[in-house]
């Protein structure tokens, strides 16, 4: 879940409308985080890991296929 800020690492700004920042900032009561950043920043990181799986599965689905249809099978 959250996590401490480590001085040495680089950081950037990225740009979110202004509703949603409030939307978040009334949602991290209910949580663990400190800040809307350390919210956005976990929410970016669950989204990379899910992406990432996605596009695993999905090589993997291909490969699948592709061994199928070299054994003659049509799909």
């Amino acid at each position: 879940m959250p996590r401490a800020v480590n001085p040495t690492r680089k950081y950037t700004t990225i740009t979110i409308p202004t509703p949603l920042f409030n939307k978040l900032k009334g949602k991290i009561k209910e949580t663990g985080f400190s800040s809307v950043s350390d919210c956005v920043t976990y929410i970016l990181r669950e989204t990379i890991v899910e992406m990432e799986s996605s596009d695993s599965q999905a090589k993997r689905n291909n490969a699948v296929i592709e061994k199928l249809k070299a054994l003659g099978y049509t799909m």
